[in-house]
Formats: C-alpha cells, structure tokens, sequence
C-alpha cells in the first residue's frame, strides 16, 4: 500500500487561497444581501427564502451522494489507483443524473402541493412565488450535476481555483443587483431568475476546468455494477444523516412560517447569512485539511490520522471563536451598522445559531473519519436521528407558545449531544481514546474559551454604549482571542511552527 505523506505546505497554501476566497465572497455577499434585502422588501425576501427552501428540503437525496463522491475520490488518491478513480468520477455522474431526476419529481409533486396549499404566502404574492419555486428547481438541478466536478478539485486539493473563479463569482454576483436595482417591475421573479443564471455560468465555469485539468473527469462510458453498488449504499446511510439536516434547517424555516408568517422568514434569513458568512472562516480551514485526514486513513497512518483530527478540530474552534465572541457581544451594533432595517428575533437568531455552529463544525473532523473508514452505518443511524428530534420538540415549544428563538435553543442543545456521538462512533475505529480527544483538543478549547471571554464582558459592563465603543471593544477582544489561543492553547511545538511559518514570511518580504 503507497504511503500518503501530508503536506502542511501545501495545505498552508490552501488554506491560504480559500481565505482569500472567502473574505472576497463575504464582503460581495454582505453588500448584496443588504441591497437585495432593500430592493425586494422583508416580505419578498422572506417569501424566497422559504419558497427556495422547499427544493433545498429535497437536497437530502444528493447530500449523501456528495460525501459518497468526496470519499471515494480522496481514498483512491490516497492509493494511487488512477484507473479506478475515473470509473468513481464516471458512476458519480450517472448517480447524480438519477438523483436529479429524482428530485424534479418530488418537487414538482409534493413540494408544489406543499407550496400551493399550505405555506402562508400572501394571495397577491402566489404568482410571484410559483415562479421563484420553478426556477429554484432549475438551481438545483444545475448544483447537482457539478457536485462531482467540485469533489474531484477538493480531492485533488486544487484550492486556488476556487479562488479564482470566485472573482467572476462576484462580479456576476454585483451585476445581479446592479440589474434588481435597474428594474422596478416584479423584483422578486427577476432575482430568482438572475440568480439561477448566474449559477449555470459559475458551474459551466468549473466544469471546464476540471475537464481540461484532471484526466478522471472526461467522460467515458463506465459500468462498474459492484462500484455502483458501494457508492449508493455508502450514500444511502449518508442519506439519512443529511437528511436530517437539511430537515432541521429548513423544517425550522416552514415552522416559523406556519407560526408567525414571512417577517419572521426574512430574520431568519438574515441569521443565515451571518451564520453562513462565518462558517465559511472554519469550513475552508478544514476543505483543505479532510481531504489529507482520508489520504491519510487510506495509507493506512493512524498515528498521523490522530495528529491531523486535533489539529483541525483546535484551528476550527479558534477561528470561530475570534469571530463569534465579537459577534455575540456586539449583534445589536453590528446588525443596525449593515443594514438600515433590521427584522424582528434577528439578534437573538444569530446569537444562538452561532452557538450552535461552534458546537457542529470542532467535530466535523471526526465525521470526515468515521466517512473515511466507509463504516458510517451506526454512526448515521444515531447520529440522524437524534438531529430530527429538534423539530418535534421545537413545534411542541411553539405550540406552547414559545418564542421564535426557542426553536434554535432546542437545535444548540441537540448539536451538543451529536458532538458526543461522534467522538464515540470514531473512537474505536481509528484506535483513539476519549482521554486522549479530551487531553488534546477539549482542555485547551475549553481554557482559550474561558480566558477569551472575560475581557468582552468586562468591557461591556465597564464602557457605555455607542458605535466607538463597540468598535472598541471588538477590536480588543479579536486581539485578546488570538493571543489565548497562541498561549494557552497550542502546544510548544505548533507555537514553534507558526514562529518557522511567520519568520520565513517577512524573509521572503524583506528580500
């Protein structure tokens, strides 16, 4: 079996590169979301999201072919088996055309019935929404058949594409709301018809790329009925893990509409857009690093496998702790600062929901090696189900008559439990024991957590209230985040790797 060796340099570039991506993608998507949120109306707006939502519902279908894709084609890499690799890429292919199939029957049946009969849309907004769902239906369609070519260039660790097509990415991105802006009549059809436009460009774009760069992805006739065999069923209890979440995301959404309408939509969709904007610091961290955890399982390194679930599981936890410790403390100000209106519940959504974002993304090294290992059978099956118990408990605090937050209070508290189930799921898979885990990734989270959040609490109680203070203090807390995490929570040999790293930087810049 060849060795995999993980490359930290080119991970370090990759990371890197996906960090330019996402700051260039979160300040276009800020503006526009703003702009967008403006040009529609919080009801319009509220309307798209929970009307896109219904096809999103049905996403679950492709999800786990997705994690099915990205598994295979990064295990195979790590054998070096270029022959099997193209028939994974080709029968991924076939997999995601019946899958779109698929989901264009059951969202032009029960989604539409859903749609029609029981969302609560204003009557003179029907049309508008009928329309928007149609070509949400389109989107889909054309992100599911690019699924396989995004896996293969994540398999390949190729991250600077993704940087580079991004740049086009917001520049079609600024010429939708240039073009919403310029016209007056029917914004909300117009935008879900620019939007869908704009990803059948972005996609045509990767696809190209990933034809003229990667052997595997040009298409050829494969039929291998034991390998599609392996794929589905590796898909099918990934199935059911996703669609556990895509349930939670956007049953949440309907039963916010079913109990307070589209305003409490539209804050909701707000909260996302925070949510999504930060996820995105942890997410590209570890978009370059899973794909060396399975290379890594597959040459079958376990101590290295060990070694790169701490790592990540730690840099995860840091880079949203400096971000969402600011964030928490200061929504108010930041929320009234980024938009001019902002919609009701929007503060606390987004508080809990970045809670609950901590809590999901520091294990989700562990569920890339559970995925790893193919055995994802038990884990999915507990795993799933303990997610779908949000929703029941979540319509029974409603029905109580909770708030609309209390529904995300509920999710914190279940994405607390899932995190246990997967440390336990991966412990005897990989040989790791839950006192190691603990040693080296919850005591110094836990301790980095504690110190960095002291001084915004002094900070709030101490200063009064006001944009400079609140800029004051976001500033401070960034800093004192940033040097807990140096002190108390790396060890001796990763403080001396980022001194190597910075010190090689300012060589190269002073030369």
């Amino acid at each position: 079996m060849p060795t995999y060796i993980p490359d930290n340099q080119r991970m370090a570039r990759n990371t890197a590169m996906l960090y330019f991506r996402m700051a260039l993608m979160m300040c276009i998507a800020l503006y526009t979301s703003r702009v967008i949120l403006q040009a529609l109306g919080i009801e319009d707006y509220g309307i798209y999201n929970v009307v896109g939502g219904i096809v999103i519902l049905f996403s679950f279908i492709n999800d786990g072919m997705t994690v099915s894709t990205q598994r295979f084609l990064s295990f195979e890499m790590g054998k070096d088996n270029h022959e099997r690799l193209h028939e994974v890429f080709v029968t991924s292919i076939h997999i995601h055309l019946l899958i779109s199939l698929v989901i264009v029957f059951l969202a032009e049946t029960v989604g539409l019935w859903f749609l029609l009969e029981k969302l609560v849309i204003p009557p003179d907004r029907l049309d508008a929404a009928f329309w928007v769902y149609q070509l949400s239906i389109v989107t889909a369609v054309i992100n599911i058949m690019s699924f396989p070519y995004n896996a293969a260039i994540i398999a390949h660790e190729r991250m600077s594409a993704f940087a580079y097509i991004s740049v086009l990415d917001a520049i079609l991105k600024l010429l939708i709301v240039y073009l919403l802006m310029a016209f007056d009549y029917n914004r909300l059809v117009l935008y879900a018809i620019l939007f869908a436009c704009e990803k059948l460009m972005i996609r045509m774009v990767y696809n190209v790329y990933c034809v003229r760069h990667f052997k595997e992805c040009r298409y050829s006739w494969v039929h291998n009925k034991a390998l599609f065999k392996e794929m589905v069923s590796f898909a099918g209890w990934s199935m059911w893990g996703n669609f556990a979440y895509v349930a939670i995301l956007q049953g949440v959404n309907i039963l916010l509409n079913l109990f307070f309408g589209p305003v409490v939509n539209a804050a909701r969709a707000v909260a996302i857009q925070v949510q999504g904007a930060v996820s995105q610091f942890a997410k590209n961290f570890q978009m370059a690093i899973n794909p060396q955890i399975t290379k890594t399982y597959a040459s079958g390194q376990m101590a290295e496998v060990h070694s790169l679930i701490f790592l990540s599981s730690k840099i995860t936890f840091y880079l949203l702790l400096a971000l969402c410790i600011p964030l928490i403390v200061e929504t108010p100000n930041i929320l009234r600062l980024w938009l001019e209106e902002v919609p009701d519940y929007t503060v606390p959504f987004v508080r809990l929901m970045l809670l609950t974002l901590v809590m999901e993304l520091i294990s989700d090294p562990l569920a890339t090696t559970i995925a790893a290992t193919g055995k994802i059978r038990r884990y999915e099956i507990i795993n799933g189900s303990l997610i779908l118990l949000t929703l029941p408990i979540a319509y029974v605090a409603l029905r109580l008559g909770g708030s609309p937050w209390s529904v995300y209070l509920v999710q914190f508290v279940v994405a607390f439990m899932a995190c246990g189930v997967r440390l336990y799921n991966v412990m005897s898979m990989i040989q790791m024991s839950i006192k190691e885990y603990l040693l080296m990734v919850v005591k110094p989270c836990l301790t980095v957590a504690i110190l960095s959040a002291l001084v915004p609490m002094v900070m709030k109680l101490a200063l009064p209230s006001g944009l400079l203070f609140s800029l004051l203090t976001i500033i401070i807390t960034v800093f004192t985040t940033v040097t807990a995490c140096y002190l108390a929570g790396m060890n001796t040999e990763e403080r001396a790797l980022i001194k190597t790293f910075v010190t090689k930087k300012l060589r190269k810049r002073q030369r």
